[in-house]
């Protein structure tokens, strides 16, 4: 997948091109274009940039007419100058100046960023309370993979059970990886992202209850399956719906909320599972069971939160796409700007808005240089969620802490610390994720979490005792405080946000069936591992892996943050080799002299520049040699 931006470039740039060519007879593009395949300046270019205003106000006016919108004319008009310079709208004059108010809302958006309407935060708040989902049945199964072995009759340790266990604790992710992920692109086609949450809690619902009643170890597999094609389904969609409604400069701490979710479902799942312990008989089908409850409020709130506007704008439905934006805005101004905005740059997107089929589009992920570039690095961040770890102990910690000295309601409370420290970490990436960054977040944590992954499995070579018992289960939280702030709530608001709005429902469910693809592989063979290796080799394994994904992100995986969807064309348009050759030769250097040598006046030169700023730049060169 890795794409040194040239060789197969040439056929899509030459196709962008003729589009280029086409589109600027109907006046769409301009001649400065910025080659969406293949941007070796990394310029992140406004598509308004430059457009003389009658011209600007030409467009408007025909972009008014042919969408339905003539009423909302004078409002496009000033937001489309706000668009096209967002730092000067104190500056606008003339009929399309701003009022006072609307001075007000713009800067608001600066200085009270998270001053948002209450239907975005239902919005968010509905379609995450599914992850919650996801979270809970792994704990669920976690507590209760210590009695329905027994009970299916698949309790030995004879390779036969063993694959059996691992079989039915994967079974949601197997559900998921092969058949819900890939229903997502054509659901979401005919439905929109509320019709496709809709109808994936439902599979969230009956067969998690079911799953509270079967009598053998297939009828088990199936329900969990079913209810994975559910999960699959959900997961590629929500955290798309929540980027797609959000604004840039928050969007990545609204999108995370997916993780917040999961951790406290897992939190939830663990207290489930230490409330139910003392019930005889049917504790481990109450864990089972219970997972079902945070799909009620999912049916019931969904239809009250808006459709996504980018998803009516590509159905050419604009009229709606105004409708639900207003109810996401704080005021109309901001609607106009982001739909005339949002309308500009999929102009430019067009070689990649073509009418394809769902095959076409799956085979494009790897074959149109931008998109592919965004496969790789959603893939990236998506395999090394697996990669790190943390689904072992999701799965087994239970098992773990029962193979190191505890018993099993001890095993359980412990379980219950870890989803605790899981939960409560998580709090931190709402303000770092689109301040310090998902790039940044991934490199720190990475390496912290192969040392304390690492010292857990070491401190299983002491006697067994509290005091190992303790120490294994200290370094497996502090594995997980890392987690969650960095590689927990990255990969899904990642991987919702880099691919463009022709390819986003395909390229997040590939995304998401990586990432639960290796959860399934996971859940299988670490009874095998544990058994054959021991605590000490499980872990050290994972440590290895977790260092290789370090190395994976520093290589393939591009800064997003507070960029809206449409800047980010530009990021995924620059060459893998060009990215990958800045980290080595300017990044790296710099960190080392900063942060290493502690030389404060060390510089970095930035890899991304705003063509305005580019321009500048060379404005004021040019005075200066006058």
């Amino acid at each position: 997948m890795a794409d040194n931006g040239s060789s197969d470039s040439i056929r899509a740039g030459n196709d962008s091109k003729g589009v280029a060519e086409d589109h600027l007879e109907k006046g769409v593009l301009r001649t400065e274009h910025v080659d969406l395949n293949r941007n070796l300046e990394a310029r992140i270019k406004n598509p308004l940039e430059g457009i003389p205003r009658d011209e600007l106000m030409s467009r408007v006016d025909a972009f008014a007419q042919e969408k339905g919108l003539t009423e909302h004319v004078a409002l496009l008009r000033k937001g489309a100058l706000v668009a096209q310079d967002p730092n000067a709208f104190e500056d606008i004059t003339g009929p399309e100046a701003l009022d006072e108010e609307e001075k007000e809302v713009l800067r608001n958006e600066i200085q009270h960023k998270w001053r948002l309407p209450l239907r975005l935060y239902l919005t968010i708040f509905t379609c995450s309370i599914g992850a919650a989902v996801q979270g809970w049945d792994q704990t669920g199964s976690n507590g209760a993979s210590i009695f329905f072995p027994n009970v299916y009759g698949i309790g030995t340790n004879s390779t036969r059970d063993t694959i059996l266990v691992g079989l039915v604790n994967a079974g949601p992710y197997i559900g998921s990886a092969f058949i819900g992920c890939w229903l997502s692109d054509p659901i979401n086609n005919y439905l929109g992202r509320r019709g496709v949450i809709f109808v994936a809690a439902h599979f969230c619902l009956w067969p998690v209850i079911g799953s509270a009643f079967c009598q053998t170890w297939g009828q088990q597999l199936a329900c969990r399956i079913l209810m994975g094609i559910g999960m699959g389904v959900k997961a590629s969609t929500v955290p798309i719906y929540a980027a797609e409604n959000s604004p840039a400069a928050i969007r990545g701490a609204l999108v995370m909320s997916w993780q917040m979710w999961t951790a406290f479902g897992i939190l939830l799942g663990t207290a489930i599972n230490l409330a139910v312990f003392s019930v005889d008989n049917i504790n481990w089908r109450l864990m089972l069971g219970a997972p079902f409850i945070p799909a009620v409020p999912l049916l019931c709130l969904i239809y009250l939160c808006p459709e996504s506007p980018r998803w009516y704008m590509k159905k050419d439905r604009y009229k709606d796409a105004w409708d639900s934006m207003v109810k996401l805005r704080n005021h109309p101004l901001q609607v106009a700007r982001d739909i005339f905005y949002i309308h500009s740059q999929l102009e430019l997107e067009y070689q990649l808005l073509r009418n394809s089929t769902y095959i076409q589009r799956f085979i494009e992920l790897f074959t149109i240089p931008r998109v592919r570039r965004a496969t790789l690095a959603a893939f990236t961040v998506m395999i090394a969620q697996q990669m790190c770890g943390i689904n072992i102990i999701a799965f087994y910690s239970t098992t773990v802490f029962k193979e190191n000295g505890s018993d099993e309601f001890h095993a359980l409370l412990a379980s219950f610390g870890f989803g605790l420290i899981n939960w409560a970490f998580a709090f931190p990436a709402f303000w770092t994720i689109d301040t310090f960054g998902r790039r940044s977040l991934l490199l720190f944590t990475f390496p912290q979490m192969t040392w304390t992954l690492l010292a857990a499995g070491l401190f299983t070579l002491l006697d067994m005792g509290t005091a190992r018992t303790a120490l294994v289960a200290l370094f497996v939280y502090l594995f997980g405080a890392f987690y969650s702030p960095g590689e927990g709530p990255v990969p899904f608001a990642y991987s919702a946000e880099v691919f463009p709005l022709s390819h986003r429902e395909v390229g997040m469910g590939f995304a998401v069936a990586v990432c639960l693809f290796w959860a399934a592989v996971l859940g299988i063979t670490f009874p095998f591992l544990l058994a054959s290796t021991g605590t000490l080799g499980a872990f050290g394994c994972y440590a290895g892996f977790n260092f290789v994904a370090f190395i994976m992100i520093f290589f393939w995986v591009p800064e997003t943050k507070q960029r809206t969807l449409e800047e980010l064309d530009y990021v995924f348009a620059v060459p893998t080799a060009r990215f990958g050759r800045y980290q080595l030769t300017e990044a790296l250097p710099w960190f080392i002299k900063r942060w290493v040598f502690f030389q404060r006046k060390a510089q970095l030169r930035p890899l991304y520049q705003f063509e305005q700023e580019k321009k500048a730049k060379k404005e004021g060169e040019t005075a200066v040699v006058a």
